[in-house]
């Protein structure tokens, strides 16, 4: 059940996507999909189960998309679209939405922004409606900006700044990537947010944000043909803008191992994890991603996994170990190894095990049982997917701001039961070379001095 949470998990998260040996898309999701003649891409998904529909609202710009110095800008932007328009004063967004029994929220990250409504079905047009109005008529002005960006800066140093695993994540995310902008944390670096303004804001906002850069989708107790005459309504008559390309920095090839430690009173118990550039969706040749998600599934997802059975159960050296892997990037992914040992075991040792583990998996390989199975897992996982109201919007807004279309989506399963034992251990042998990971080490304060004693 663990193997299956999991996968169910990055499903929802958009990085496990649809999965199954068999071709059983056309059963799970079903979505309608058209364009207005703006340029916005409209997605429908039905989902019968309760008279409720979830809209959202992506934009194709994140992070990885802000002007050199202004980290953290597109978050901020986030932020700063519940604070009014020319029609709804501050805050009431969210009030009216409130109202009306709803919940909504919005998130940030390196390839893409995107805001959310859950509401009952009657209350579509009405979300609609306000969402549609701030994508163009957004009013900022300092007293609202200027507290605004305390806020961020207070949201920094309570998920960051007081969070010794955040920290160690953004030395490592900034030690993999020299030159990629992935290298730069979503909320941004705090100097740097500082300096943001209402100007920085304003400019980010009439660069990105317009309907021809942006997917609606919505999921729940309706359908396309419901749906079509309130978006052209709403959202219809926004004029389509010219929005620039991305056009993203490449990164380096990398040439030596990297490793940072941290050292903190706040951590109990020591983790350490090993990081690998891996292709995305989009950045791939042939089907290596596909490769890397059954290989995450059979070496690290679960107590069915061999590295959870080996380390953990079978010679008890690990508390928690696995693997992750996210092919959902618009340019690089990250392949990730873990591991916590038990109490009684020196991290240098519970390393070493999963460094020799990795090697043996290496140069023995899979096996077509291994992919089999895992293949099995994956399709038992995309059955749960079709409960989650948020599963499907997610899962398509992910892939259709990052490169990929519908039809990348619902062809997935095909790809994965394509998948062989040759194909997965030839992904692993090119990922995990050694001189390209970078190794972050997160240790209770003074464990080091201790250890060398």
């Amino acid at each position: 059940m663990f193997s299956k949470l999991k996968c169910l998990s990055s499903v929802i998260a958009g990085l496990c996507f649809l999965a199954g040996a068999n071709p059983v898309h056309a059963e799970i999701f079903k979505p309608e999909t058209f364009s207005l003649d703006n340029g916005l891409q409209v997605v429908v998904i039905s989902n019968h189960r309760a008279p409720i529909v979830t809209q959202m609202l992506w934009y194709k710009v994140g992070a990885a998309d802000e002007v050199a110095g202004e980290s953290g800008n597109a978050h901020f932007l986030e932020h700063l679209m519940f604070k009014g328009t020319k029609r709804f004063k501050n805050g009431e967004f969210s009030a009216i939405v409130a109202k009306n029994g709803g919940e909504e929220n919005a998130f940030t990250s390196w390839d893409y922004t995107a805001y959310h409504q859950t509401v009952a079905k009657d209350r579509l047009a009405l979300v609609m409606e306000l969402e549609a109005d701030r994508m163009t008529g957004l009013v900022l002005t300092d007293d609202i900006v200027l507290p605004e960006r305390e806020v961020v800066r207070e949201e920094r140093r309570s998920r960051v700044d007081n969070n010794p695993a955040a920290q160690l994540g953004e030395v490592m995310q900034a030690s993999q990537y020299l030159n990629h902008p992935y290298r730069i944390p979503v909320i941004g670096w705090d100097h740097e947010i500082e300096e943001l303004s209402t100007e920085t804001a304003l400019r980010f906002y009439h660069k990105w944000y317009a309907p021809n850069n942006a997917v609606l989708i919505i999921a729940g107790d309706t359908t396309a043909e419901e749906v079509r005459p309130l978006a052209e309504k709403f959202y219809g008559v926004i004029p389509a803008r010219d929005v620039p390309e991305r056009n993203r920095i490449s990164e380096p090839p990398q040439n030596a191992a990297r490793r940072v430690e941290l050292e903190s009173k706040l951590v109990t118990s020591p983790t350490l994890s090993i990081r690998y550039l891996a292709p995305s969706y989009r950045t791939a040749e042939g089907n290596d991603p596909f490769a890397l998600q059954v290989l995450d599934e059979i070496i690290g997802s679960g107590a069915t996994s061999k590295l959870y059975k080996t380390l953990a159960i079978e010679e008890g050296t690990a508390a928690s170990v696995g693997t992750s892997y996210n092919p959902g990037a618009y340019d690089l992914g990250s392949f990730i190894f873990y591991i916590s040992p038990r109490p009684d075991i020196p991290l240098e040792q519970a390393e070493s095990r999963l460094r020799e583990e990795i090697q043996k998996i290496i140069e023995t390989g899979v096996t077509a049982e291994d992919v089999r199975k895992a293949q099995s897992r994956m399709a038992d996982a995309a059955v749960f997917a079709r409960d989650p109201l948020s599963a499907a919007p997610n899962i398509f807004g992910r892939a259709l701001t990052t490169g990929r279309t519908v039809a990348d989506v619902e062809n997935w399963p095909e790809r994965i039961a394509e998948v062989t034992p040759e194909d997965v251990n030839r992904a692993m042998k090119q990922i995990v070379v050694a001189n390209q990971s970078v190794t972050g080490v997160l240790l209770p304060a003074g464990l080091s001095e201790e250890v060398t004693e």
